[in-house]
């Protein structure tokens, strides 16, 4: 589904790069981890995937074709959903809302379905008096499955999720994590999660390790 091919990023200078000549694949249906330290290049990485930044070398291949040939506005409205950790959600609307909304942004095949809206937040346990407060008065948790179940309304293929369980706790997190496998596993959504933990990349079906600017599966 997602290929990184030959990728490589710098800022300012081609030899002091985050990462050269990187090869990786990401499949429909599975899961992923990308873990490494702090500032190791990471989330860089992960933005390049999403479209919200472009390789210094190499390409992006989306089902085989350049996400620049694709256009990456296009890309990034149809083809990518972004789960970020401060949730990113439209804070004076309502969790409906906010999935109606991105819908209608996103040109889903299910836009303007309220039902079918409402039917994605009661699977992450979003009930009926819930989706209809601000989302300001929801729990971090619960603000975060309201993000995830976003990404379930539209029809982007592949999701990537930014240290989603940074502002969790342990409960949270398992269940949040959880929700991410069941959208890779039953809805067939190419799945990539960047994180510091352990905890995290373990419940994710493969991993990959960004060590000293080289990655590996761990």
């Amino acid at each position: 589904m997602l290929e990184a091919k030959n990728i490589g990023y710098w800022y300012t200078h081609k030899d002091d790069y985050l990462f050269k000549d990187v090869n990786l694949t990401f499949e429909a249906g599975q899961s992923y981890a990308i873990v490494g330290q702090s500032g190791s290049g990471k989330t860089t990485f992960l933005s390049l995937l999403a479209g919200l930044d472009q390789p210094k070398a190499g390409q992006i291949l989306y089902e085989g074709q350049d996400i620049k040939k694709i256009g990456m506005t296009n890309y990034r409205k149809r083809d990518v959903s972004v789960v970020f950790q401060s949730y990113n959600l439209f804070t004076y609307m309502s969790p409906l809302d906010n999935l109606l909304t991105a819908m209608a942004i996103t040109g889903s095949q299910h836009a303007g379905d309220k039902e079918f809206a409402a039917t994605m937040l009661k699977k992450l346990g979003i009930t009926e008096d819930l989706m209809r407060k601000n989302v300001q008065h929801l729990s971090g948790g619960q603000q975060q499955r309201v993000a995830i179940a976003r990404t379930m309304a539209c029809d982007a293929q592949l999701v990537v999720a930014d240290e989603p369980t940074g502002n969790l706790d342990e409960n949270n997190t398992v269940e949040v994590v959880g929700l991410f496998q069941k959208i890779a596993h039953e809805q067939g959504k190419c799945v990539i999660i960047v994180t510091h933990e352990s905890a995290v990349a373990e419940m994710c079906d493969t991993t990959y390790r960004l060590e000293k600017k080289v990655f590996s599966q761990v």
